[in-house]
């Protein structure tokens, strides 16, 4: 084992307070920290823009093309920023030939659901028409509540009519608000990072008195026919396990075409600690591969 390994990810994991004592105030500090523990390579250019009803952050890697990753950040809909997820964002961009387009939707418990959707739904709103983007170029990304809400987006899209992107990307995806599949007991032994009591707590704030099962919210509810082709990663020491093959499962009995790969000892977003775990770099290869596979880059 390296010191790039996965023990150390866990070794350092261990030394953080536990996060189910902490305030939302102080979980979103202490996951904005990565902007000064991750910062990205000088040659991503970042541009400060506004993308339909929310901010965002344009990441243009040297070279890229013209196909765009919506990128949307996890952190149970209520933690999380372009701060705490520009690295990972900017990573997939280079990696993909694309630029990336991170947004900052609401968050909860100030702006329950659905206001996410509606700010992902305005986002890609805003790519086609005051970016002029070919949706053919585009690619929805997003890594734990970001994975959900990516396909929460592509229901949306679909059932308002809207052309659809090219593909999916949902990395460790939670996408049942009921938080009660398998890998909630099975799994909560070894995963350092989804404490399952945390997560009923975020799932709750997000919801705001909805019922956990409504689709968008909770897309692995929701008719998946139509879709286009998804990449879901996961880990298998993780407690969203099951929320990825259910997924998985679910879409492909819809008739979509789906990759699923599970990567073995790995923890949930692993990928967020690129530059302490070789794995992580090696997913994001992967996806790189999918999301050029299928974008128009010109």
């Amino acid at each position: 084992m390296t010191d790039r390994g996965i023990e150390a990810v866990r070794r350092h994991l261990a030394k953080l307070p536990p996060q189910e004592n902490m305030t939302f105030d102080a979980l979103r500090a202490q996951y904005d920290r990565a902007e000064r523990a991750f910062p990205i390579r000088p040659e991503v250019a970042v541009e400060h823009i506004h993308a339909g009803a929310a901010p965002a952050e344009r990441l243009r890697p040297v070279g890229a093309g013209a196909a765009v990753v919506l990128y949307l950040h996890g952190g149970g809909y209520v933690i999380g920023s372009p701060r705490s997820h520009r690295h990972l964002a900017a990573a997939i961009a280079t990696s993909s030939g694309a630029s990336a387009v991170l947004l900052d939707y609401r968050r909860a418990p100030e702006h329950p659901f659905p206001a996410a959707v509606d700010d992902a739904v305005a986002a890609y709103r805003w790519l086609l028409e005051v970016a002029r983007v070919d949706p053919k170029s585009i690619a929805i990304a997003g890594d734990s509540a970001g994975g959900g809400l990516t396909v929460a987006l592509l229901l949306a899209l679909r059932d308002g009519g809207a052309p659809l992107p090219a593909a999916g990307i949902c990395i460790s995806p939670w996408v049942d608000l009921t938080c009660s599949l398998g890998s909630y007991v099975t799994k909560a032994a070894v995963d350092p990072v989804v404490q399952p009591r945390l997560v009923a707590v975020m799932a709750k704030a997000y919801l705001g008195g909805e019922d956990p099962r409504t689709p968008l919210a909770s897309p692995l509810h929701a008719d998946l026919r139509g879709l286009p082709p998804l990449l879901i990663q996961v880990g298998s020491e993780e407690v969203l396990l099951d929320d990825a093959r259910e997924l998985a499962a679910r879409a492909k009995d819809a008739g979509v075409d789906v990759t699923l790969e599970v990567w073995d000892r790995m923890i949930h977003v692993w990928h967020w600690f690129l530059p302490m775990l070789d794995e992580a770099p090696a997913a994001i290869d992967r996806i790189g591969v999918f999301v050029s596979a299928r974008v128009r880059a010109s």
